[in-house]
């Protein structure tokens, strides 16, 4: 689960690099125009990513399914934390590469490391505070998401142990965001794949107690996350040794720069407070779910599974168009990249459709494999049909809001669209639905599913009045803070 999303992150930073790296300026007008070859070179490699990260997903899941529908329920409502984490963590790392990029391309490293600190500052203080909850109080946390002792029991013990995982996080996602943003993509990718490997390993050994060592079931699915990411810390800390220029120093905390906090801050805040509130009211929808007992929350599980399989391709679609868009728009031309985002959404909503037939043709298959009970297989079969037209709602904002529009530099609207669409419709809505009116737990999923669609009038109006259009590139920025008279030390 917390697997799955730091792939998705990884991919769509990893992306942002490729495709300057690739340097999509063409040299003649016909190669201009090669819209499709170019974003089919991008895609390729996100769309293996998020397989990838999938299976890590569904590694836990599939896993657990042989332990009991309580665990599987427990560790679903734990990671909602892990997920809001991570919103937090691609906030920063937003910042963090945009700026770490240009000034690579300067061949000046004293800002990259004044980023990386600064980026460090606010993933540590943050990484902390997580994990002092998670340590001390696992059980309030759960409480939070349940109120049914099977489930705050299990997720306890989950919690407790991800408290290592958190530290580790925080350390890992901003150092791997500045390799990324100096073209150290290969070596971020190989840190991964060792990650996530050792974690499907580690987790079938602690889950059904294989070579000797305990039968854990969900707290082992914790040992696997925090001993992975634990070796993947220690292999960002090789990495540093042998680097010539970015170490992972602590003491790059302490270099100081107006400017750069100042343009830290103005890229970062909008989109890390976007993720949070998106985040924290798509949490609100399982603390919803999670009040309706652990069938419902055992059935969401699964098809979050299978939905993160169907919207592999869209998804990746959607992040590979932002690259491409944003590449062009730094380039001035404006024409081409109104030209590229009409066809990206084309290209959408084809990829939309593609991924709602593959959940629609995955139902049967997991419906017979599962290992829930009745009332869960039910809800998990028509919570699988609602998904195959919520991924087309999905795409869509995807691709505009996080990929077009802040291509530009337009971040703030897609804050102010989600903060008004979730936490003034959807999860107001869910509480109503369930609470208030006590409806059955599949038309409570039914209205939460229809959040998308609600916002698809504002983000489609924005998307045709072309504000989002700009080339948010500055020149000099560190030599404008010397001329002010401050210094990278202050």
């Amino acid at each position: 689960m917390e697997n799955q999303l730091t792939a998705q992150k990884e991919c769509i930073k990893m992306l942002s690099l490729y495709a300057k790296t690739e340097d999509f300026s063409m040299q003649s007008t016909a190669a201009k125009d090669n819209f499709y070859q170019k974003i089919l070179k991008l895609v390729v490699p996100i769309v293996i990513q998020n397989l990838l990260s999938a299976a890590v997903s569904s590694a836990d899941v599939v896993m657990l399914n042989y332990v009991g529908q309580s665990s599987i329920s427990a560790v679903s409502l734990a990671a909602n934390y892990a997920n809001v984490l991570f919103m937090i963590y691609y906030g920063l790392g937003t910042g963090a590469s945009m700026l770490s990029a240009q000034y690579w391309g300067k061949g000046d490293l004293q800002p990259i490391r004044a980023i990386q600190g600064i980026a460090m500052r606010f993933s540590l203080v943050i990484s902390f505070g997580f994990s002092g909850f998670a340590f001390f109080a696992p059980e309030l946390m759960m409480k939070l998401f349940t109120n049914e002792a099977e489930l705050i029991r299990i997720g306890t013990g989950y919690l407790r142990v991800m408290a290592v995982t958190y530290l580790c996080w925080g350390i890992i996602e901003v150092y791997l965001a500045i390799l990324r943003s100096i073209g150290r993509v290969t070596v971020c990718m190989v840190l991964n794949v060792m990650a996530f490997s050792l974690n499907i390993f580690l987790n079938a050994v602690f889950i059904f107690g294989l070579f000797g060592a305990p039968q854990l079931g969900a707290t082992g699915v914790a040992i696997a996350t925090a001993l992975s990411r634990i070796i993947e810390l220690a292999g960002c800390i090789v990495v540093s040794v042998f680097s010539k220029d970015i170490k992972l120093k602590f003491g790059y905390m302490f270099l100081r720069n107006k400017l750069l906090f100042q343009d830290f801050v103005r890229l970062s805040l909008p989109a890390l407070c976007n993720d949070i509130a998106w985040s924290v009211a798509f949490s609100m929808y399982s603390v919803i779910l999670g009040h309706m007992g652990s069938d419902a929350v055992a059935a969401n599980s699964l098809v979050v599974v299978v939905r993160n399989f169907g919207t592999v391709l869209c998804f990746g679609t959607a992040s590979a168009g932002g690259v491409l868009l944003g590449n062009v728009m730094g380039e001035g031309d404006m024409e081409r990249a109104k030209e590229y985002a009409s066809k990206l959404m084309k290209l959408t909503i084809i990829t939309g459709a593609i991924g709602g037939v593959l959940v629609l043709l995955a139902t049967p298959f997991v419906l017979h494999f599962a290992k829930l009970s009745e009332t869960a297989m039910h809800y998990l079969k028509y919570m699988l049909l609602i998904n195959t037209y919520y991924i087309m709602g999905a795409a869509v904002n995807t691709t505009l809001i996080a990929g077009v529009f802040r291509a530009g530099g337009d971040s703030r609207f897609g804050l102010i669209c989600d903060v008004i669409d979730m936490w003034g419709y959807a999860v107001p809505l869910g509480f109503l639905a369930a609470f208030v009116c006590k409806l059955p737990v599949l038309w409570v999923y039914f209205l939460l599913c229809t959040d998308e669609f609600v916002k698809w009038p504002w983000v489609i109006r924005h998307y045709r009045s072309g504000k989002w259009l700009k080339n948010i590139t500055r020149e000099d920025l560190f030599a404008q803070e010397n001329a002010d008279g401050s210094s990278a030390g202050t």
